[in-house]
């Protein structure tokens, strides 16, 4: 009892007097301070927008062959007398250069033989002339003998009418008469077929001419020579061996030139040739992006003249497409300018693109030793092809998404603004409707994208001097 009343004394005064002095600091002390929180700006990179002309640029590989190449096929049949020693395979031959020799007997005996048929014949129309000049001159003589024997008979006959000559007599005088009459009707045609067969030695005498000629153009035949400079590319003789006619004894590549066939799909071929003509596709880019009917006629002009290939040949000679071969060797680029040449003939079934042919005129006279190769058969190769230049605003490719950019207004927030691309290339976008010349664009990536957030917009002036070199170099830096 005493102790439960001793604890009463003791801890009531205490919790009163700790009540109190919390009490106290509670009432006594400071207000809170209020701290005002500031808005956050986004440090971004940004560039200003400046009209320039994008040039169409499209990138195709391929593989390099020779413009030319010759299959030497043997026109005439032949044992392989002799063989150039060097006709291998890689080794480069001038042009007229005899690389085969067959044996020329046979061919040798042909010509000689025409020669004798030919000889024998004139032989045979000289004698037929003599012989004419010879029947002329009997027929002469027996036209005489015929008129004496007509006369004979007349004067028989008149003998008979007096009385003086018998019957008999004047039948044997008409009897000579007819005897003479019918020597010279065959000598008369005897004379009549001389033309004849004059006409027909003639004849005969252009048929050995023709056939000597074919004898000597066989044995000219039994040389196979170069037309043009090549590289031997394959050989398929040797000395000795029996060549057949129509056999292809070696293949020849010419080094004059080279062409590489650049696969390129449809709708890069549109572009390459939309802005020709009339000028609609370049019209009809700079339209607002509520009037999509002149862009659609545009493109169906445009694609439609994908179906027509005379036009399209038409079309790419007027564009004087500028074409580029590159090859990367150890680092090092190596380039070839070329022309688009013409089209290829067909589609290809599986890639769904059409072939463009570029052809290089210098593809060896260009080499240099020990810096630069020639653009030999086989090498795979990129081609860079540049087309008409597009009137817009070039921004990187990353700042485009979903059909809008970020921009950085005049208060440095963000707003997104849809735009219209006209041609999206390598790491670059060509604006064709939505951006004005001066507007900032953000080029950094913001994740998350809040429109209206504040911004510190740092102008990249690299990037902008890498855009504008990339519209007008031909080949495109990487825009980052």
């Amino acid at each position: 009892m005493k102790t439960a009343l001793r604890l009463l004394l003791i801890t009531v005064p205490l919790a009163a007097l700790g009540a109190a002095f919390l009490a106290y600091v509670i009432t006594n002390r400071p207000e809170p301070v209020r701290i005002d929180i500031a808005e956050l700006a986004t440090p971004v990179r940004v560039i200003q927008t400046v009209p320039a002309d994008l040039p169409v640029r499209v990138t195709a590989y391929g593989l390099v062959r020779p413009t030319r190449v010759l299959e030497a096929i043997a026109q005439v049949g032949g044992t392989a007398e002799w063989v150039d020693p060097a006709l291998k395979s890689g080794a480069i031959l001038p042009a007229g250069r005899v690389f085969l020799r067959l044996s020329q007997s046979d061919y040798a005996l042909a010509v000689a033989q025409a020669q004798a048929n030919i000889r024998a014949t004139r032989a045979k129309l000289a004698e037929l002339n003599v012989s004419e000049q010879n029947q002329t001159a009997s027929l002469d003589l027996e036209r005489m003998l015929l008129d004496i024997r007509k006369a004979d008979q007349e004067r028989t006959a008149k003998l008979v009418e007096r009385g003086a000559a018998s019957t008999t007599a004047l039948d044997q005088a008409r009897a000579a008469w007819l005897a003479q009459r019918q020597k010279v009707l065959n000598l008369e045609n005897g004379l009549a077929l001389l033309p004849t067969q004059r006409q027909v030695l003639i004849e005969q005498i252009a048929v050995y001419e023709t056939t000597l000629k074919t004898a000597r153009l066989n044995l000219e035949r039994t040389d196979l020579s170069l037309p043009f400079t090549g590289r031997v590319a394959r050989v398929a003789v040797e000395t000795g061996q029996f060549v057949r006619q129509g056999q292809v004894v070696a293949v020849f590549d010419g080094i004059g030139s080279a062409e590489v066939e650049a696969r390129v799909s449809l709708s890069e071929m549109a572009a390459l040739t939309r802005p020709a003509a009339d000028g609609a596709a370049r019209d009809a880019a700079a339209q607002p992006r509520g009037d999509d009917q002149a862009r659609t006629q545009a493109d169906a002009a445009a694609h439609g003249d994908l179906l027509d290939p005379l036009l399209l040949e038409r079309r790419l000679k007027d564009l004087g497409l500028r074409a580029e071969l590159r090859l990367n060797v150890g680092g090092q680029v190596l380039r070839w300018p070329g022309r688009v040449d013409r089209l290829s003939d067909a589609i290809d079934q599986k890639t769904g693109t059409l072939g463009m042919i570029v052809r290089v005129d210098d593809a060896y006279s260009s080499a240099a030793p020990g810096a630069k190769p020639p653009l030999t058969k086989g090498m795979f190769v990129e081609v860079a092809l540049t087309g008409p230049e597009n009137r817009g605003i070039i921004v990187p490719r990353s700042a485009l998404r979903d059909g809008k950019v970020m921009v950085a207004d005049d208060e440095d927030r963000l707003r997104l603004v849809p735009v219209r691309a006209a041609r999206l290339q390598d790491d670059v976008a060509l604006i064709a409707a939505g951006l004005e010349p001066g507007v900032r664009v953000v080029v950094s990536d913001l994740s998350p994208r809040v429109p209206g957030q504040l911004l510190t917009p740092m102008r990249d002036e690299d990037l902008e001097a890498r855009l504008a070199a990339q519209a007008a170099a031909g080949q495109p830096e990487r825009a980052k």
